[in-house]
Protein backbone atom coordinates (compact mmCIF):
# COMPACT_ATOMS: atom_id res chain seq x y z
CA UNK A 1 0.00 0.00 0.00
CA UNK A 2 0.87 3.55 -0.58
CA UNK A 3 1.56 6.28 2.39
CA UNK A 4 -1.18 8.03 3.75
CA UNK A 5 -0.31 11.12 1.90
CA UNK A 6 -0.08 9.51 -1.58
CA UNK A 7 -3.48 7.49 -1.10
CA UNK A 8 -6.65 7.68 -4.21
CA UNK A 9 -9.59 8.54 -3.02
CA UNK A 10 -10.44 4.62 -2.85
CA UNK A 11 -8.84 3.72 0.27
CA UNK A 12 -11.05 3.61 3.63
CA UNK A 13 -8.69 3.41 6.94
CA UNK A 14 -11.18 0.64 8.97
CA UNK A 15 -11.25 0.74 12.48
CA UNK A 16 -12.27 -2.39 14.39
CA UNK A 17 -13.02 -2.85 18.21
CA UNK A 18 -14.42 -5.82 19.06
CA UNK A 19 -14.48 -7.67 22.65
CA UNK A 20 -11.83 -10.37 21.39
CA UNK A 21 -8.96 -10.21 18.62
CA UNK A 22 -10.49 -13.70 17.57
CA UNK A 23 -13.77 -11.65 16.63
CA UNK A 24 -11.82 -8.69 15.41
CA UNK A 25 -9.26 -11.18 13.11
CA UNK A 26 -12.94 -12.67 11.32
CA UNK A 27 -14.56 -9.50 10.72
CA UNK A 28 -10.83 -8.44 9.33
CA UNK A 29 -10.28 -11.59 7.41
CA UNK A 30 -14.02 -10.98 5.67
CA UNK A 31 -12.63 -7.48 4.40
CA UNK A 32 -9.90 -8.56 2.95
CA UNK A 33 -12.08 -11.12 1.07
CA UNK A 34 -13.61 -8.35 -0.62
CA UNK A 35 -10.81 -5.60 -0.87
CA UNK A 36 -7.43 -5.27 -1.61
CA UNK A 37 -6.24 -4.62 2.12
CA UNK A 38 -3.07 -4.04 4.09
CA UNK A 39 -1.72 -6.31 7.04
CA UNK A 40 -3.89 -5.68 10.30
CA UNK A 41 -2.48 -4.07 13.05
CA UNK A 42 -3.17 -4.77 16.36
CA UNK A 43 -4.40 -3.04 19.84
CA UNK A 44 -5.59 -2.59 23.35
CA UNK A 45 -9.47 -1.48 23.02
CA UNK A 46 -9.03 -0.29 26.60
CA UNK A 47 -7.89 -1.09 30.26
CA UNK A 48 -11.20 -3.41 30.18
CA UNK A 49 -9.94 -5.37 27.48
CA UNK A 50 -10.91 -6.30 24.00
CA UNK A 51 -8.83 -5.50 21.04
CA UNK A 52 -8.99 -2.80 18.22
CA UNK A 53 -7.96 -3.72 14.88
CA UNK A 54 -6.94 -1.35 12.15
CA UNK A 55 -6.07 -1.37 8.31
CA UNK A 56 -6.08 0.33 5.24
CA UNK A 57 -8.89 -1.29 2.16
CA UNK A 58 -8.05 -0.29 -1.29
CA UNK A 59 -12.15 -0.47 -2.62
CA UNK A 60 -10.62 0.75 -5.99
CA UNK A 61 -8.98 -2.98 -6.59
CA UNK A 62 -12.50 -4.87 -4.89
CA UNK A 63 -13.07 -8.50 -5.22
CA UNK A 64 -16.68 -10.27 -5.35
CA UNK A 65 -19.06 -9.96 -3.76
CA UNK A 66 -17.67 -6.31 -2.89
CA UNK A 67 -17.69 -5.49 -6.91
CA UNK A 68 -21.57 -6.05 -7.62
CA UNK A 69 -22.39 -4.15 -4.35
CA UNK A 70 -19.97 -1.54 -5.26
CA UNK A 71 -21.29 -1.01 -8.94
CA UNK A 72 -24.92 -1.17 -8.03
CA UNK A 73 -24.71 1.68 -5.09
CA UNK A 74 -22.39 4.47 -7.69
CA UNK A 75 -25.13 6.89 -8.22
CA UNK A 76 -25.78 7.65 -12.11
CA UNK A 77 -23.81 9.77 -12.75
CA UNK A 78 -20.78 8.09 -11.16
CA UNK A 79 -21.37 4.78 -13.30
CA UNK A 80 -21.36 6.82 -16.51
CA UNK A 81 -18.55 8.58 -15.59
CA UNK A 82 -16.20 5.77 -15.30
CA UNK A 83 -17.12 4.19 -19.19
Amino acid sequence: MQSSESRSDGHAEVHIVAASPDVARRVAEVLRRCFDATEQRSYPASTDGGTRLQLTVDTDHPAEPARSWLETSRSPATRSDRK
